[in-house]
């Protein structure tokens, strides 16, 4: 069984949306977060979606999901504190049904709306060979390190960088390993699960995502994703009007 668990608690700060959450921002006539959850909807190889969402969204997403009519639902629980605690209520949610080891788990964030039908297939297929399987881009830009912001000593070299994207893929015995143990260590809130596995002394693949693969976290990233829409619409109405010879 493959089943796509969305996070979504946050409240999108960097966004600096005061009324609503970014995942609920509209796009092409749809909430960011439906656009994300569609392309896992009409995946072939998806059986199941669960979402861990900001506590009082949860009634406004489930009129969203009936509104537009999206399939695959199992599930819509409450997000945690952080957005680990989010993540692992969606986890313990899809365990309720998903029993089999090697039963697959996509983790992804609510505002990922570009994903693409390949990029999903391929990190499917990875974690089936490998257990996990993160996307990633190589860094096309130099990185520097620094403490306080201000001051600068340390630069890593660019050609061993990669930026994590998401969907993050993983057999549900390795999830569930995690989370156990995070905590029992004590570790709160890991900025990524690739992260958590690191920290916690493993290793997890990495595959070649794509850079159109945004996170929508700020403003600009809201920009970037309108312009595209209208973009692609605009190319839509083109095709037809040159069908249609107008």
């Amino acid at each position: 069984m493959i089943t796509a668990m969305l996070f979504a608690g946050g409240v999108g700060a960097r966004m600096k949306s005061t009324d609503m959450p970014k995942q609920f921002l509209e796009v092409g006539g749809k909430p960011i977060i439906i656009h994300t959850m569609e392309h896992f909807a009409n995946h072939s190889m998806v059986d199941a979606i669960v979402v861990a969402c900001k506590a009082d969204w949860i009634d406004y997403l489930n009129s969203l999901i009936k509104k537009f009519n999206v399939q695959k639902v199992k599930s819509v629980v409450a997000g945690g504190e952080n957005g680990f605690d989010s993540i692992h209520n969606g986890v313990m949610a899809t365990a309720e049904f998903s029993k089999a080891d090697d039963d697959i788990i996509l983790i992804c964030d609510g505002v990922r709306p570009m994903l693409s039908e390949q990029l999903i297939t391929n990190c499917i297929n990875d974690t089936k060979k490998y257990g996990t399987a993160v996307p990633v881009t190589p860094s096309i830009d130099s990185l520097l390190y620094s403490e306080d912001g201000e001051n600068c000593n340390k630069s890593y070299q660019r050609s061993s960088m990669y930026i994590t994207q998401a969907p993050q893929g993983y057999t549900m015995k390795n999830i569930l390993w995690s989370h156990e143990q995070a905590y029992k260590r004590g570790i709160t809130n890991p900025v990524s699960t690739s992260e958590l596995f690191i920290e916690l002394g493993e290793s997890v693949h990495i595959f070649i995502g794509e850079r159109f693969n945004i996170k929508v976290t700020t403003p600009e990233d809201l920009q970037s994703l309108r312009a595209n829409f209208y973009y692609e619409n605009y190319k839509q109405f083109a095709r037809e009007e040159l069908k249609y010879g107008g």
